[in-house]
């Protein structure tokens, strides 16, 4: 791997980690204010919110700029969120600027990959950057946790700064106020990535023009024999996950009366295991035979309705282990076809963009879903139930959608294969 991959993995690890730890404050300061259970179950959509209004633009302005440029303003934007939590801007609102930040964020860090590192290198790349990013999600939510704690808080609230005086006052606000400082550390390793020297594609001068060309790409990509599996699975994934993450936390709640300090523990635990899976996967998986991995997203949803009769901790770290590493297992060949598909029929910045979009929607959806469930009484218990039975219901029709690809369309399937793989061993 080179240098700037290193740099790269940096930046992401503490921009990530200050995510997280956000989430957890945020979740936190909406429950200190007296703020309803559907604010704090609002944080998921609400943070996927600009992923989707802003798609047309947000890949197409990843690739007409240095993508380490557009990394630094995206972690400026997260501090500017941070510091309207702080200030009297209301907590959904100041986490949707967050989430603007990394939507900008999230084109330019993946698409980079393409530009650093040969197609060959791309499922192991894949692999250390997703489960770097595990990685940085554990410790996140851990962080998050461990700072709104009593032991942690009383100690940040007891700082006072000579000759300034701040309205920082409870846990959550010096949590958040503590991650200011680790979006910076983010932001200055962005600025020590290499610059790739790739041909910057200009935004076209009415930014009107880009819509149809967002949509040409998200048609392109769906219609792409291997591109709509990996783009179904990594959807339909993301979709869940992102909504796991709060359900999680209710759950622990409702299952084993776990404060949000706890909570925040097991919310790691699925983690590690989503970090062994990754890597487990970026050894063993090539492009050409990522979509044998399907079924396992079918194994991993009907784990997912397992979760209701676990009421002992013992039980539910091995069993969340387990789960989070199918999903590792899962994700990381297909995010890396995808990117390789996406590559060549747009361009990086675009193809990432075109996921994130779909990605997102589908996390906006479910997490709206859930979000107006818990409005009309669903318990944890119930939301699980329905995300498990639309994981394995969901990824059942995937597979069959794919081995309809090889038996209607196999000339197709086998050229685009052969590409994978020549570009796998030659890249």
């Amino acid at each position: 791997m080179k240098r700037g991959f290193y740099t790269l993995m940096s930046a992401q690890f503490f921009s990530s980690l200050a995510d997280q730890a956000l989430f957890v404050a945020a979740v936190e300061l909406i429950r200190g204010a007296g703020g309803a259970e559907w604010q704090r179950a609002a944080l998921v959509p609400i943070f996927a919110l600009f992923y989707v209004i802003l798609a047309p633009w947000l890949g197409a302005f990843a690739d007409a700029k240095p993508k380490r440029n557009v990394m630094f303003v995206s972690n400026g934007i997260k501090v500017t969120g941070c510091l309207l939590m702080l200030f009297g801007g209301h907590p959904l609102l100041a986490y949707a600027v967050v989430g603007l930040g990394a939507a900008a964020y999230s084109p330019a860090k993946y698409g980079i990959l393409t530009e650093l590192l040969p197609a060959s290198q791309l499922v192991k790349a894949n692999g250390w950057i997703e489960g770097l990013t595990i990685a940085s999600i554990i410790l996140g939510i851990l962080l998050g946790g461990q700072l709104v704690g009593q032991q942690i808080s009383s100690r940040l609230l007891a700082f006072d700064l000579p000759y300034f005086e701040t309205s920082i006052d409870t846990a959550p606000e010096a949590a958040i106020f503590m991650l200011i400082f680790v979006y910076m550390l983010a932001a200055w390793f962005n600025l020590r990535i290499p610059l790739t020297g790739v041909e910057m594609r200009p935004m076209p001068k009415n930014p009107l023009a880009l819509v149809p060309d967002f949509w040409n790409c998200n048609s392109r990509l769906w219609r792409d024999k291997l591109g709509q599996i990996s783009l179904a699975t990594t959807t339909l994934f993301w979709g869940v996950s992102g909504n796991l993450r709060y359900i999680i936390l209710a759950w622990s709640a409702a299952a084993l009366g776990y404060s949000t300090t706890q909570a925040s523990s097991l919310g790691g635990v699925v983690a590690i295991g989503t970090a062994v899976g990754a890597i487990v996967a970026s050894m063993r998986m090539r492009l050409d035979v990522a979509t044998q991995v399907i079924p396992m997203g079918i194994l991993m949803g009907l784990l997912i309705i397992v979760m209701n009769f676990i009421t002992n901790v013992w039980a539910a770290v091995p069993f969340l282990i387990l789960m989070g590493g199918l999903g590792g297992f899962l994700v990381v060949p297909m995010n890396a076809l995808l990117q390789h598909r996406g590559h060549n029929l747009m361009g990086a910045g675009r193809s990432i963009a075109v996921q994130n979009f779909n990605e997102q929607a589908c996390i906006l959806g479910l997490g709206a879903f859930y979000t107006l469930s818990t409005g009309i009484g669903l318990s944890a218990f119930g939301a699980i139930t329905v995300f498990g039975l639309i994981v394995a219901g969901v990824m059942w029709l995937i597979m069959h959608w794919h081995r309809s690809n090889c038996v209607n369309h196999r000339e197709e399937v086998e050229h685009l294969l052969t590409i994978a793989r020549h570009d796998n061993m030659h890249g």
